[in-house]
């Protein structure tokens, strides 16, 4: 990858990661990379973090059924309609 790459010929320092585009593989090349640090998806696993989580949830089911909308839409949601 150009972030290996990168790591590797010390165009970039360090790298710190938690999300990778084809988990749960990740490339090789960082993982042999001494200055990256790799972890599993748990960077949003704080207690403020996960009650914001709760929070936006719940706004977005308010959300839902009162404006027929969600707040933070996902792409494969953009044109889906509510009922009602």
């Amino acid at each position: 990858t150009a972030l290996a790459a990168a790591l590797k010929s010390g165009t970039i320092a360090a790298a710190g990661l938690d999300v990778f585009a084809d988990e749960p593989n990740v490339p090789g090349a960082l993982l042999d990379a001494a200055n990256a640090s790799l972890l599993p998806h748990v960077g949003s696993a704080s207690v403020h973090t996960r009650r914001a989580m709760a929070d936006l949830c719940v706004d977005n089911l308010v959300a839902w059924f009162t404006e027929r909308r969600p707040l933070t839409p996902v792409p494969e949601t953009i044109n889906v309609k509510a009922r009602g």
